[in-house]
């Protein structure tokens, strides 16, 4: 008899856990899908823009010259890739998320300066706050324990603005 009753004891908050248990994985399931994941980059369209300096994107070097950039992979949205428009060059960086303090009133590339060297920091799409930033590299941090110096503008436009 006394067994009974300590067995009827443990089994009970068993029960009431796994009752407890449900309605929080509802919950969990239902504010997942009342707040929106916050949205990607929206850069779709492929960019063009004409750099007037070489410069670091990810881990590669590049010259100055005219490139083209566009996401990678539009399922993952993490990875991009720069490319001279003769497609003799090309890199691939990745980014994150970005929002931009006002909105851009142009496609713009940002690059952060440190001395003479440029790093690809940041891309805005023309009219929207949500935007790319650049992981940064190894070699950037390491140059980027002096103080950042200047941030640098580049104007980009998409190639069907350009009606190519």
């Amino acid at each position: 008899m006394f067994i009974g009753a300590i067995n009827k004891g443990t089994a009970r908050p068993k029960v009431t856990r796994r009752h407890h248990l449900l309605p929080l994985f509802i919950a969990l399931v239902v504010a997942l899908t009342i707040y929106p994941a916050k949205a990607h980059a929206q850069i779709i369209d492929d960019l063009e823009v004409k750099i007037p300096f070489q410069f670091h994107a990810g881990n590669a070097k590049l010259p100055a010259g005219e490139y083209r950039i566009h996401v990678l992979d539009n399922s993952d949205m993490t990875v991009m890739e720069i490319s001279s428009v003769d497609g003799s060059i090309s890199a691939l960086f990745q980014i994150q998320d970005a929002d931009a303090n006002t909105e851009p009133a142009k496609s713009e590339l940002i690059f952060n300066k440190y001395g003479n060297r440029y790093f690809l920091a940041q891309l805005f799409d023309e009219g929207n706050r949500s935007g790319s930033e650049v992981v940064k590299s190894t070699y950037e941090k390491k140059i980027g324990q002096t103080a950042l110096e200047a941030q640098e503008q580049v104007p980009a436009h998409h190639r069907m603005q350009q009606g190519k």
